[in-house]
């Protein structure tokens, strides 16, 4: 069974478990525990590395910091396969950097860190794009039919996860902008309730004299009303 060869039901319930966000969960959460499945369930895998890019920036995880460093190097030499991954959107594979010529610096960098072998998958996860890497100390760890079955397990799961973690995102931006939105609001009614207390105005025109003096000074009504509750509160102290 050559090409289920690199899948275990480890690996497939750890990379399903991906997809589980809890109150904690960040892209950096996500990659972190993908690079942590992938070198405990994968066969021959001594190691992995995720590269999360969006915008022209990139954020890396790895479960060892000398595989962090390999795909720095990588990035700055500008060859390897990872970089190939990226850039012609399919899987990049060295069978053994030794006898490797398509990238003779990645190929000696990669050495000095130990590694022989090296399969990088790119994972679409629109707008950004995730290339994950596996590495291996022994050579031909990673076979071309285990490659594929890994690939679309990778595609599937850890997909799934990135788009459950941005849809999580956008509540949690919603919620944060809810509630600061509560926030102001009641700062503002306390605001209009001192400017009522002392003019003896309605509610109408304290927020009116709120919103004349902001535009005045160029703040934002919320900001106004926050200062003048200090300013009270420090008043009434005193």
């Amino acid at each position: 069974m050559e090409s289920t060869a690199m899948l275990t039901p480890g690996l497939a319930r750890d990379l399903a478990a991906l997809g589980r966000l809890g109150e904690d969960t960040s892209t950096e959460s996500v990659l972190r525990g993908l690079t942590t499945a992938l070198t405990a369930g994968v066969p021959g895998c001594s190691g992995a590395s995720a590269e999360h890019w969006r915008d022209h920036r990139v954020l890396v995880s790895g479960s060892h910091s000398e595989l962090i460093m390999l795909v720095e190097g990588e990035h700055e030499l500008g060859e390897g396969p990872s970089t190939e991954a990226r850039q012609s959107g399919g899987r990049a594979t060295v069978a053994d950097v030794l006898t490797e010529n398509r990238w003779p610096r990645y190929d000696a960098l990669a050495t000095r860190w130990g590694v022989r072998s090296v399969l990088a998958v790119p994972i679409d996860v629109a707008p950004a794009v995730l290339v994950v890497g596996l590495y291996s100390v022994r050579p031909g760890a990673f076979s071309p039919q285990g490659a594929h079955s890994l690939s679309d397990m990778l595609t599937e799961q850890v997909g799934v996860a990135m788009a459950n973690l941005s849809e999580f995102d956008e509540v949690r931006t919603d919620a944060a902008q809810l509630q600061e939105a509560l926030a102001g609001r009641s700062v503002i009614d306390q605001a209009k309730g001192i400017i009522m207390q002392t003019s003896g105005c309605t509610a109408e025109a304290a927020f009116e004299e709120l919103r004349r003096i902001s535009q005045h000074h160029q703040v934002k009504v919320a900001d106004l009303a926050r200062l003048l509750v200090e300013e009270h509160q420090r008043k009434s102290k005193g």
